[in-house]
């Protein structure tokens, strides 16, 4: 019965990247620089291993309890068509395919409830994204949750209304479709930085700030790797520079967390399987339910 903007939930950074294609060019999100070193099939391997953030299909982070995706998009410039494409400087597979992967967990699983947010769109202009839009409702249909007041949209509300799916569309054009969100009931704040210290910070520092009214919140547990921390560590990539050494500093602070009004939401991670991080978010919320037992 409490509104899902008050319990702890898992989620992925740049949660489709567990596969991005280094044949392909390189996307619409990157420099222009970059663009023409990447015609170095080199390059694209070196972009590969920092463009991966993750190493789990969409099927395999629902199984490990992932309810949260964060979602860049883009269409593929000089393609026929309008096929969106997932895209973190390299492209990734299509979204169709995604969602129907998604889609397919939810059928097996009716009471679960995920939060797709997309955030980034990349060469796209209104007939492409009413192209995305259309696959979304295709794939979805009726488990989809119209707009509300975000304090409303609790588990019980969802299995009433036999809705699995919360759309989150960073883009006007959210306004013409009832199930999408807009991206402003979705903040997350980024801390850009690859000092965990800092990283920690900003988190403690957002989190207190957190509009109390009738907003969703990401906590963002990622450190952001600079233009000289990829040239340092070329060959090493995100996950031996950044991700392994300073995890379980971050670990420890999710177990220092609470859910609730003032506390955390959907925390976010690079590589969730390499440490227990779904399960270390979804045990924070027995705190809510020792409070309600002290209550009563």
């Amino acid at each position: 019965s409490l509104p899902l903007s008050n319990l702890a939930i898992p989620g992925s950074h740049d949660s489709f990247s567990y596969w991005v294609d280094e044949k392909s060019p390189v996307g619409p999100d990157q420099a222009t620089a970059i663009k023409r070193l990447a015609r170095i099939s080199l390059v694209r391997k070196i972009m590969k291993k920092w463009s991966v953030t993750q190493n789990l299909t969409f099927k395999e982070q629902l199984e490990g309890g992932i309810r949260y995706f964060d979602l860049r998009v883009s269409s593929k410039p000089g393609e026929i068509g309008q096929e969106i494409y997932f895209i973190h400087g390299l492209f990734g597979i299509k979204v169709w395919d995604g969602l129907k992967e998604m889609n397919s967990f939810l059928e097996q699983h009716p009471k679960e409830v995920i939060f797709l947010d997309f955030n980034h769109f990349y060469a796209m202009d209104d007939s492409h994204h009413h192209f995305l839009i259309k696959r979304i409702h295709s794939a979805f249909e009726s488990k989809l949750c119209c707009v509300e007041c975000v304090e409303y949209v609790t588990l019980l509300y969802m299995w009433e209304k036999k809705h699995q799916v919360l759309i989150f569309y960073h883009h006007p054009l959210y306004q013409e479709y009832p199930f999408l969100w807009p991206g402003n009931k979705m903040p997350a704040p980024w801390a850009n930085t690859t000092n965990v210290h800092k990283l920690l910070q900003f988190l403690e520092t957002t989190l207190g700030e957190r509009s109390r009214y009738g907003t969703f919140h990401v906590s963002q547990a990622i450190l952001t790797p600079r233009v000289k921390t990829i040239a340092r560590h070329l060959i090493r990539g995100l996950k031996n520079t950044l991700v392994h050494r300073n995890l379980p500093m971050i670990l420890n602070w999710v177990k220092a967390q609470k859910p609730g009004v003032m506390g955390v939401n959907i925390i976010t991670s690079d590589f969730v399987e390499l440490v227990d991080f779904a399960a270390t978010v979804i045990a924070l919320n027995d705190l809510l339910l020792e409070e309600d037992e002290s209550a009563t």
